[in-house]
């Protein structure tokens, strides 16, 4: 049985016991304490704080997210941080009203009810909760989903649905050739199959009580959290401004046009603008296009990118160069939200 110690974090006066087989982010979830944090993969940066005090180690992380020298200095990443001694460590990045408030971690098991591709490379996976008989989470968080047949390997996939609805579940799925979960895709994963699935993670949610302007860029299978808070702004009546930026190569790669619309046409000031990056041939009907990159468009669109809270998810490149731009235009860390995940475990 491995040692325990103790943790204390500042500033927020909150304390809990750590053994040393689980990083102190995962003993911050076994305990119901929602640490910020995104890929717990050591490569986002969201769970970056300062030891004050202790003995600990850091394994596993990308520099990009903690560099070498921040790392001497005494910072580290929660999610690839094991505690050897009693520690006292300083949050950077932290909402105090969701450190113990957050919905708790669950084991769930759910039966497939839909398998439907939305482009050439993008799946929904539609899913019904069987056990428990709930299911809490917030919009735009994500779960693991266990691989059937593959010992504990899990991919981790955004929840593009709401809690309105707790116990039906999407999830928007890209296909990877070669991928783990494409193989399952394709293999033959359909309707009446059962998935177990862990969750909920992430911080990517609307905050309650800010006023800000909301910009949302996303590509790829990142609209899944994206969608998901526009169905909840929608469905709770949301006034703040929300502009919607979707990255795609070509028309094609577009999808849920309809519903954006739908979900538009019910918040008071609300834009959606497809930035296609190769083709602009055939753009859809009623539907604002810019040509460009993602973050080319939101440049050139948004100049008072400062005064607003900005959600990111989507391909590891894009996200990088998102993140590169809010800090360009000086928005504050803490009004960045995004989910990346960048090891080869999420496919």
């Amino acid at each position: 049985m491995s040692d325990t110690h103790r943790v204390t974090f500042v500033p927020v006066d909150i304390e809990m016991e750590v053994t040393e087989d689980e990083t102190i982010l995962d003993a911050a979830f076994r305990q119901g304490i929602h640490l910020m944090h995104g890929c717990r993969e050591g490569r986002c940066s969201a769970c970056k704080s300062y030891v004050l005090d202790g003995d600990v180690q850091m394994d596993g992380h990308s520099t990009f997210a903690c560099n070498d020298a921040e790392a001497d200095e005494g910072y580290v990443l929660l999610c690839k941080t094991w505690a050897y001694d009693d520690c006292e460590i300083e949050l950077l990045n932290f909402d105090e009203d969701e450190l113990l408030g957050g919905a708790p971690i669950q084991d769930i098991t759910t039966r497939v009810t839909a398998v439907e591709p939305m482009t050439g490379d993008i799946v929904s996976l539609k899913l019904d909760l069987t056990e428990p008989e709930t299911f809490e989470f917030k919009a735009g968080q994500f779960c693991d989903i266990k691989i059937p047949g593959h010992d504990d390997t899990t991919r981790s996939f955004s929840l593009a649905t709401t809690p309105s609805n707790p116990k039906q579940l999407e999830f928007l799925i890209k296909k990877y050739p070669g991928g783990l979960f494409a193989g399952l895709l394709d293999e033959g994963l359909e309707a009446g199959h059962e998935l177990q699935i862990t969750g909920p993670y992430g911080s990517f949610t609307i905050k309650d009580g800010h006023v800000l302007p909301i910009v949302l860029m996303g590509g790829g299978a990142g609209m899944a959290p994206v969608l998901a808070l526009l169905r909840h702004a929608a469905e709770t009546g949301l006034t703040r401004p929300i502009r919607f930026y979707y990255g795609a190569r070509t028309a094609g790669d577009l999808f849920y046009l309809d519903e954006i619309a739908r979900l538009g046409a019910q918040l008071p000031d609300f834009t959606f603008t497809a930035c296609l990056s190769e083709s602009m041939d055939d753009p859809p009907d009623g539907v604002t296009v810019a040509h460009g990159n993602v973050t080319d468009v939101v440049e050139q669109a948004e100049t008072e990118l400062r005064r607003t809270e900005v959600y990111l998810c989507g391909p590891p490149p894009m996200v990088d160069a998102a993140l590169a731009l809010a800090d360009a235009m000086a928005v504050p860390q803490d009004q960045v939200f995004y989910d990346k995940f960048t090891s080869p475990a999420f496919d």
